[in-house]
């Protein structure tokens, strides 16, 4: 079953159970993916519907911290769509995951003490193998933690 049928499936079933904001949150990442796949003219692969569902958690993240702190209608229909949103988001590694994918990475570039001038010849090689499972923030952030311990 595509992401789209399990999306799909959920919002039958909110709809059944007369969950207006669930059924709501739903409808608006079924239609995002179903644009993607319009964009796309063919079925989604599970990284593209990953990163589909990722732009929507951080859209919806920044409409809620965008928010004025006495609209509480917005930041509170933000917030109910994040959590049904987060029910359909790709697991995210751990940081020891990451830090783990990092030492092999370096073991592979055969760098024992990493410098910051290897920094973009790490990410290079690292980002494509944690992309779209790592937050490109936090793997940044644990390269340059291992750069600071040598």
């Amino acid at each position: 079953m595509s992401r789209t049928d399990v999306v799909r499936a959920a919002m039958m079933e909110a709809m059944k159970a007369k969950d207006k904001t669930r059924k709501d949150a739903l409808s608006m990442l079924l239609s995002a993916l179903k644009n993607a796949e319009i964009d796309k003219r063919e079925p989604l692969t599970e990284e593209e519907a990953d990163a589909v569902v990722k732009k929507e958690i951080r859209q919806t993240k920044e409409t809620y911290e965008s928010a004025p702190a006495d609209r509480e209608d917005i930041r509170s229909e933000a917030a109910a769509r994040l959590a049904v949103y987060q029910e359909f988001a790709p697991e995210e590694m751990s940081e020891e995951q990451i830090r783990e994918v990092i030492e092999g990475v370096l073991r592979d570039l055969g760098i024992e003490n990493p410098a910051p001038a290897d920094k973009g010849r790490i990410m290079k090689v690292l980002m494509p193998l944690v992309k779209g499972k790592a937050d490109g923030k936090l793997v940044n952030l644990a390269l340059t933690e291992r750069m600071k311990r040598e």
